[in-house]
């Protein structure tokens, strides 16, 4: 069955002057520019291919990689706004359209949004800023340490919400947050814990210690050496510093080195950490 607004995999059926026509299945013929076609493409190979449109403007398809496939979350940038709503660049030829009815505050040309792809109920792609209405709240079937797709939402008192594989909403708390986030911005988490209202709490990365300290640990002897001996953060450093230099969260950071200082190849004090001579 032809999937609208996702990627198909469509055989030729006939080439014309500017395009292959593709089987979409139940009689239905999608256009794809010939442009686009892998050079050598003939009648009876199959391509993978996104399509667009419907029944009244005709199926066409293309081997663009937009921004967002229908289901998807993304923050795109609207590029004109008209009577029928603001049209945003989602990476094809054709803008997607975010009707006013989809809004929840003003568009504004040049500026972005971040929304939901979804068909309407004439079987259109469109967009739409209400991720209320198709984010769920409750997830189920996840584990803890599971690595997620997430979308940066909102800050919120605890930290930022994020989008958990275009479906779900997620936590990031503000005190495990050791990098910076920006509102749209697509990254991977993991899972930390599902609570007994079935929402997630999520994490950015996931700590294992044995190898993360060990790496650590040498990354903290190598900045050492190659700074005289003598780094200017502890264990009292501020996490987003800590994170800085070494990529690591404090309590990762403080297990290297409370290592190192137990067997004596450091010194610690309220300035920093010392290498001591012995391994210098």
């Amino acid at each position: 069955m032809l999937e609208i607004g996702k990627f198909n995999l469509l055989k030729i059926i006939k080439q014309s002057v500017r395009e292959f026509h593709l089987d979409g299945g139940d009689s239905i013929v999608v256009l794809l520019p010939i442009t686009e076609a892998p050079k050598d493409s003939k009648v009876g190979d199959e391509l993978n291919v996104f399509v667009y449109g419907d029944k009244k403007e005709g199926f066409h398809a293309t081997t663009r990689i937009p921004l967002a496939q229908v289901d998807g979350v993304a923050w795109l940038k609207c590029v004109s706004v008209t009577h029928a709503g603001a049209f945003l660049d989602w990476g094809l030829a054709k803008d997607l359209l975010l009707p006013y009815s989809e809004q929840t505050q003003k568009v504004v040309e040049g500026r972005s949004c971040l929304v939901k792809v979804f068909l309407d109920e004439s079987n259109r792609i469109a967009a739409s800023m209400l991720l209320e209405d198709f984010i769920e709240e409750e997830a189920f079937y996840f584990k803890v340490g599971d690595k997620v797709d997430l979308v940066i939402a909102d800050e919120t008192d605890l930290g930022r919400k994020a989008i958990v594989n275009n479906q779900y909403w997620g936590v990031l708390y503000a005190n495990e947050i050791f990098q910076k986030l920006r509102k749209g911005q697509k990254t991977v988490g993991y899972i930390k814990k599902i609570r007994d209202d079935n929402k997630i709490d999520l994490v950015l990365q996931i700590e294992k210690y044995g190898a993360k300290v060990d790496s650590v640990t040498e990354k903290i002897l190598d900045k050492l050496r190659a700074q005289g001996g003598v780094i200017l953060i502890n264990d009292k450093s501020a996490p987003d510093v800590i994170y800085k230099h070494f990529g690591v969260s404090k309590k990762v950071f403080k297990q290297s080195i409370g290592g190192l200082y137990r067997k004596r190849i450091i010194s610690i004090d309220k300035e920093g950490i010392t290498l001591l001579e012995k391994d210098q």
